[in-house]
């Protein structure tokens, strides 16, 4: 019996291509849940056959400790995919957190089998998912931060909190989820005693973060439920003052949702203020960078002048090159902190 292909064949530019000529709306959301899951292949399977049905795009993380998923639904199936994730027992009223703004999200679906959900590399005795921070509602969140002896911290790499954050906010200076954890640590040293407030996009990094302060002894750990995605959703809703400025930034396509029209961050080339997070045009690179619109002219979306130079050659000549890694042009040369490339970024 031929084995069933549970994995996309298509190349980049026909899904592309196919995404492009979509006659339908698509509703991007995010969830995630931290339970047990016993045979995380299997589950991946189930999910890949019962969504791939609904042509579901998104990235979506299973590990033994839980699911993390990013995902676009077409418009015409997200009531049939809703009754699908209700009809399993393990994301009974997961909740869904639906994208703040429209845009091409995803273009396949992917669905892998990891160690974690969120790549901290934390070893089993250094945190206990029975004992999480408390989760805090918008108004609740901003109410905490009206106090003068709280912390705030920015649970997201510092890209991310290059175009959005919560005023007052401290921003660790991390690339990876990795570092993230003992930098924080670090960061509250001595602050033990203090009400600590954490954020990150949806509010999975914050989850297993306040665990992990917990056990290393932070007694008033809290969380802002539902994250940013959330919290601005509720701002909106109720009326209240977003105390979060600037962009939002997300892993899928789009790069970030604004949330004010606060433009706090910079062109990484000329300095000027912007937010526009790009993936540099020399596929020999794709380092993720901030770009204003007149650079972007001036380098053709490329990250510097080397890469412009790399990219307009030939793609026969650049393929060419590219088996010689010498010669390759792979590292924003404008810049002394090198970028993050965008197939290496942890998302949530």
């Amino acid at each position: 019996m031929k084995k069933e292909v549970l994995y996309n064949k298509k190349s980049r530019e026909l899904l592309l291509k196919e995404l492009q000529q979509e006659s339908f709306k698509r509703i991007t959301c995010s969830f995630y849940r931290y339970m047990s899951i016993e045979n995380p292949e299997s589950l991946r399977d189930e999910l890949y056959r019962d969504w791939n049905a609904f042509q579901i795009f998104g990235r979506i993380y299973i590990a033994a400790e839980g699911i993390n998923a990013q995902l676009s639904c077409p418009e015409h199936h997200w009531e049939a995919f809703k009754k699908n994730m209700n009809s399993n027992t393990a994301f009974v009223k997961i909740p869904l957190k639906i994208a703040l703004q429209p845009g091409e999200s995803f273009y396949k679906l992917t669905i892998k089998v990891k160690n974690e959900i969120v790549a901290y590399g934390l070893e089993k005795n250094e945190y206990d998912m029975q004992h999480i921070g408390h989760h805090l509602n918008a108004t609740q969140f901003n109410q905490a931060m009206e106090d003068q002896d709280t912390v705030v911290v920015d649970m997201r790499n510092y890209y991310e909190s290059e175009v959005g954050r919560f005023t007052n906010a401290i921003i660790p200076d991390v690339d990876t989820s990795r570092e993230l954890l003992p930098e924080v640590k670090q960061l509250l040293h001595g602050k033990e005693d203090s009400t600590v407030l954490l954020y990150c996009t949806g509010g999975i990094r914050c989850e297993k973060a306040s665990a992990y302060l917990v056990h290393h002894g932070f007694q008033d750990v809290n969380q802002l439920g539902g994250g940013i995605i959330q919290y601005a959703h509720d701002v909106k809703a109720m009326g209240l003052e977003s105390k979060f400025i600037g962009k939002n930034f997300v892993f899928d396509a789009r790069m970030g949702e604004r949330i004010t029209d606060d433009v706090i961050g910079v062109c990484h080339q000329c300095g000027k203020p912007a937010d526009t997070h790009l993936d540099c045009g020399n596929d020999a690179c794709h380092i993720l960078f901030i770009q204003c619109d007149k650079c972007n002219e001036k380098y053709a979306g490329c990250c510097s002048v080397e890469c412009q130079k790399f990219a307009s050659l030939p793609v026969e000549k650049q393929r060419l090159l590219r088996k010689d890694p010498a010669k390759v042009v792979s590292k924003a040369r404008f810049s002394s902190r090198i970028k993050p490339r965008l197939n290496d970024l942890n998302y949530s």
